[in-house]
C-alpha cells in the first residue's frame, strides 16, 4: 500500500477513535442538557460571565420552544485530509497572530476548515464535543436566504419581484406595502427599525420582547405597525425584524414550517448527521427567521459545502442556477447607490475576497460561517464572546484570507513548514 494513502486511512482511524461521529438524536442524552444557563435578556444586554455564555449558547433550545430538524438517514462522511491546516500567520495592521493567538484572544469554541471537502482543522474548546450544538445568531439568517433559493427552484414562490403581501396578506396597508421580497432579503424595504442590541428602547428589543411574550402573532404585529422611513429598495437598515417578515412570507408560501422545508430539501439530501433545533416565534408558530437557529459544528460544515457546491445533491442542483453568486455577491440599490450585501450574506470587500467572490453568514457573539468558492474553502467559527458586538482582537476576515492563502499556496508564509498534529481537536 503506498504511503500516502496509509497515512490517509491511519489518520481518519486515529479521529474515528479519538472523537466517534455519535451525535445527538441517536439515542444517547445531549451531554450539555443539565447544565445552568442565563437568560436570553441576559445574552443581549452582553453581562453573561464568559463561563455562562458557553453554557447558554450550546443550550439555547431551552430558552424558547424550538422546532427540530431531523438527523439525516444517511451521514455524509467528512473525511480527514491527509494532511492537516498548516500552520500560518495571520496579519491584522501589521501585528502578527498565531492560530493559538486566534483561539484565546476572540474565545473560539469550536472551529472547523474545510478544504475540498475534507477536514483540515477541527478544534473544539470550552468542554464542546462533536455532538455540542451552538447558536448560528444571524447565520440563520443565511440558512433562510438559501431556503428561499429552493423555494424559488420548487415553484413555490413566483420571483423576488413579487411583494410581500402577496404571501402575508395581513401586512396589506402597513410600512411594507409596495416592498418586494428582495426590498426584504436586502434589508432595503424603507421601513424604520432601530437594531441596537443592548438598548431595551430599541426596535430589536421589543421584537425580542414579543418572542419572549411567545403570543402567536406577535413578532409579526411589531412588524406591522413599524413607520416608513424611505421608499422600498433606496435605503439599505440592518433589521431583523426584516428577516421576520421574509419567514412569515417563507412559511406561506411553502405551506408548511420552515424546519420541516430544511430537513427535507437539504438537511436529509444532503446527509447531516444530527438533529438541529429552531426557535419558534410562539409554541407551534412559526420560526425566527433571524437567529435560534442551533446545529453541530460538522453540520454548519456540511451547510458551508451545501451552497459551496450550489446545492447540488445525486447530481441535480436544489437551487436555482446561479442563485448562490447572486445572493452572496454585492447589489445595486434604487437610485444607484451600491451596497455590501447580499440576500442575507455578506459578501466580502478586500481585493482578495472579491476576487475570489468569497462570503459569509455571521451573528453576533462572534458566529462566523465563511465560504471561498475559488479556493474551495469552508470555515466554520463558532465563538463565546459575552459581548453581543464581540470582543474578538484578530479580525476574522484576516483569519479566514490566511487560511486562503496557506491553502492556495500549500506552504507556510515565512517558515515553509508543515505543522502534523491531528485535526482531533478537544473530544472530552
Amino acid at each position: 500500500m503506498p504511503f500516502s494513502r496509509w497515512w490517509t486511512l491511519a489518520a481518519a482511524a486515529l479521529v474515528l477513535a479519538l472523537c466517534p461521529t455519535g451525535v445527538q438524536g441517536q439515542g444517547t442524552p445531549y451531554p450539555h442538557a443539565d447544565e445552568p444557563i442565563g437568560t436570553v435578556r441576559e445574552i443581549y444586554d452582553g453581562v453573561l460571565s464568559p463561563d455562562m455564555a458557553v453554557r447558554t449558547f450550546r443550550n439555547i433550545d431551552r430558552l424558547f420552544p424550538s422546532a427540530t430538524v431531523p438527523r439525516a438517514s444517511r451521514p455524509r462522511p467528512l473525511p480527514v485530509a491527509r494532511a492537516p491546516l498548516p500552520a500560518m500567520q495571520i496579519v491584522v495592521d501589521g501585528m502578527e497572530y498565531s492560530l493559538s493567538d486566534f483561539l484565546e484572544l476572540n474565545r473560539v469554541a469550536g472551529l472547523l476548515v474545510l478544504h475540498d471537502g475534507q477536514v483540515k482543522l477541527e478544534q473544539y474548546r470550552f468542554g464542546n464535543t462533536e455532538r455540542t450544538r451552538w447558536m448560528s445568531m444571524s447565520v440563520a439568517k443565511s440558512v433562510m436566504s438559501t431556503l428561499f433559493g429552493v423555494a424559488l427552484r420548487d415553484g413555490l414562490i413566483g420571483s423576488l419581484t413579487d411583494p410581500v403581501t402577496r404571501y402575508v396578506p395581513s401586512l396589506t396597508g402597513s410600512a411594507y406595502d409596495g416592498v418586494s421580497v428582495r426590498d426584504v432579503l436586502m434589508m432595503a424595504s424603507g421601513v424604520q427599525w432601530s437594531e441596537t442590541y443592548t438598548d431595551p428602547a430599541s426596535d430589536r428589543r421589543r421584537l425580542l420582547e414579543a418572542q419572549i411574550a411567545q403570543q402567536p402573532g406577535g413578532a409579526l404585529g411589531i412588524m406591522r405597525a413599524l413607520p416608513r422611513a424611505a421608499e422600498p429598495g433606496y435605503v439599505n437598515n440592518y433589521n431583523t425584524g426584516e428577516t421576520q417578515v421574509a419567514a412569515e412570507v417563507l412559511r406561506n408560501a411553502l405551506g408548511r414550517p420552515l424546519a420541516a422545508f430544511l430537513h427535507d430539501r437539504i438537511w436529509e439530501p444532503f446527509g447531516m448527521e444530527a438533529d438541529a433545533t429552531w426557535w419558534l416565534d410562539s409554541p407551534d408558530g412559526v420560526e425566527i427567521g433571524g437567529s435560534g437557529f442551533s446545529a453541530t459544528l460538522r453540520d454548519y460544515g456540511r451547510f458551508g459545502l451545501f451552497v459551496l457546491e450550489h446545492g447540488l445533491v445525486d447530481g441535480e442542483s436544489i437551487l436555482p442556477e446561479g442563485w448562490m453568486e447572486d445572493a452572496s455577491t454585492p447589489k445595486v440599490l434604487n437610485g444607484g447607490a451600491p451596497l455590501d450585501y447580499g440576500y442575507l450574506w455578506w459578501p466580502g470587500t478586500s481585493a482578495a475576497a472579491r476576487r475570489d467572490r468569497a462570503y459569509l453568514g455571521r451573528g453576533i457573539h462572534g458566529q462566523y460561517l465563511y465560504v471561498n468558492p475559488v479556493t474551495q474553502v469552508v470555515v466554520v467559527v463558532w465563538s463565546a464572546q459575552p459581548h453581543p458586538t464581540g470582543d474578538g482582537v484578530v479580525d476574522e476576515w484576516a483569519f479566514f484570507e490566511a487560511v486562503d492563502q496557506v491553502l492556495r499556496n500549500g506552504t507556510v508564509l515565512g517558515n515553509n513548514r508543515l505543522d502534523v498534529t491531528m485535526p482531533v481537536g478537544d473530544c472530552s
